[in-house]
């Protein structure tokens, strides 16, 4: 038994709103040893950010706290506001799930590693900046000499991440807290992510709290698992008893909904009716200096009526690309689009008219795509009024069904995005989607920042909806396992290229492109 580090006792936090108090945390305990990697598991809203923040003291004003937070000597709950500051980043340092929302966009990279040592260390300027670029090469940046020099808007989101992680360990802290650091990341950039905290844990004796929705995340690094739930600690155990030995329905229900446990999709799609090609597609950006970014070259595919087509690859290899010049919302430089065998590109781009009422796209943030000020009524009401869909008054009716389709309860109706859940959104853009009646959706990384449950859950709708409308589906994914469970074909992008495509069960468990193992290799399992 290592050396207890950070010691969490009857911790409870309730926030007071205006109208009533919301209870985030209840009366959970737990410990976490020195060199010690302690994953927290469980669903949006279950209370394992909330927990996490209690023990640095970033909750707003509206948190009441109680229970006891000790670490090492220190009872975190008892300290000042001055006092918590100089444990931060020196001690104890979190990094968290969106590095873009949390690094300074006007700062430099090499000073915002630095800042910490000179606040706690009073390093001077030159010695920091070394010290900083020395940080960046551990956490494997490349040319860390020149990073230092960029501004967050130059990184990708995987390096920016790891430049969250060296500011957080530029200072070389006991613990570090890691939240949701892998969430709606590439596998391969998420495989290297969990490395690296792996590479800290082993060689500077890091105790690391990983927090993750992802069960299969948690358990690829971690000694051991707590499951929360609705403010709850339900199970907490070692890896492998909790994996092979789970004493709590929730978490064999978290093991059940785990994308690579779903059955491998292997009734073979009997129709060859081809409702959708895109030919030789090119599409050029253009870029500062008079420069071009060649984003797809020569691409095509082909989608069977009935057929669900996955589209996997990293983050710029051209998936979602494609899908808006499939929508007209991107003009190619050649190629063409052809519905039914009816060109569809004119000057680049296709016709508005067809393409709504023959396809239809759902993005991968619920709440970007949403409008904050409508309600779930006015969303999915949107194009069947705007399209003269039904009568003014078979509206209502017609968004109730739709509604009852997607599972959306009829009390949600005059909900906005904000009173809703990222599956719940989803749900309300999948509605809007089909009160079009499509022949073709197009799903655009629809799952990929959801809870285990709730993908499954989308999954298990998306295929209903094959199956009771004989819709079309393309569906774009970074997620292997998922394509694996839902899908008929499979195209792998790369630089904006089809590098391998065929039947899912031949990519998938015969790949011939060393990219495409690389893919399946870096996905975490169960």
């Amino acid at each position: 038994m290592s050396e207890q580090l950070l010691s969490v006792r009857n911790l409870s936090v309730a926030f007071n709103g205006s109208s009533a108090t919301t209870k985030a945390v209840n009366d959970i305990s737990f410990d976490v040893g020195a060199g010690e990697i302690v994953g927290i598991v469980g669903e949006s809203g279950s209370g394992k950010s909330v927990s996490c923040r209690s023990i640095l003291g970033l909750l707003p004003n509206t948190a009441s706290v109680s229970g006891e937070i000790e670490f090492k000597t220190e009872k975190l709950l008892e300290l000042d506001a001055d006092a918590l500051r100089e444990i931060r980043g020196r001690d104890i340092s979190m990094v968290f799930q969106n590095p873009a929302s949390h690094l300074d966009p006007l700062m430099k990279i090499g000073l915002q590693v630095s800042e910490p040592l000179i606040h706690h260390q009073n390093v001077t300027a030159e010695g920091a900046r070394l010290a900083a670029i020395e940080t960046l090469r551990e956490v494997q940046l490349d040319r860390p000499e020149q990073r230092a020099d960029n501004y967050p808007h130059q990184l990708s989101g995987g390096m920016k991440q790891r430049v969250m992680i060296a500011s957080a360990v530029t200072c070389e802290p006991g613990l570090l807290i890691a939240d949701e650091p892998t969430t709606a990341l590439d596998v391969t950039v998420q495989a290297h992510i969990l490395s690296l905290l792996k590479n800290l844990n082993e060689q500077h004796n890091l105790s690391i709290i990983l927090i993750s929705h992802d069960l299969a995340v948690i358990a690829s690094i971690c000694d051991r698992v707590i499951v929360m739930r609705q403010g709850e600690i339900v199970e907490q155990g070692t890896t492998e008893q909790i994996i092979r030995s789970p004493q709590h329905p929730y978490t064999q229900q978290l093991i059940d909904s785990q994308p690579g446990r779903m059955d491998l999709k292997n009734e073979p799609l009997e129709s060859d009716d081809v409702l959708l090609e895109a030919v030789d597609i090119d599409v050029e950006f253009d870029l500062p200096g008079g420069r071009k970014l060649k984003a797809l070259d020569q691409v095509s595919l082909r989608l069977r009526r009935g057929e669900s087509l996955g589209i996997v690859g990293e983050s710029g290899s051209g998936k979602s690309t494609l899908a808006r010049v499939i929508m007209g919302l991107v003009s190619a430089k050649s190629g063409d689009v052809r519905l039914n065998g009816e060109p569809l590109l004119h000057k680049g781009r296709t016709s508005p008219a067809t393409v709504c009422r023959k396809m239809q796209m759902v993005f991968q943030n619920p709440y970007d795509s949403l409008n904050p000020r409508f309600t779930v009524q006015q969303s999915i009401a949107e194009p069947l009024r705007r399209h003269k869909l039904v009568a003014p008054d078979e509206i209502d009716g017609r968004v109730t069904e739709l509604m009852e389709l997607v599972e959306l309860e009829p009390a949600m109706k005059d909900r906005r995005p904000s009173q809703l859940s990222g599956g719940q959104c989803q749900r309300v853009g999948i509605a809007r989607a089909l009160a079009m009646n499509p022949e073709i959706l197009i799903a655009d990384e629809i799952t990929s920042a959801l809870d285990v449950t709730i993908q499954a859950q989308v999954i298990d709708l998306l295929k209903r909806l094959r199956e009771q409308r004989g819709l079309s589906v393309i569906f774009i994914s970074h997620d292997l396992a998922l394509v694996r469970s839902f899908c008929d074909e499979v195209l792998v992008f790369r630089s904006g290229k089809i590098v391998e495509g065929g039947s899912v069960k031949t990519v998938l468990e015969q790949p011939r492109e060393d990219y495409t193992r690389t893919l399946i290799e870096s996905a975490p399992v169960l």
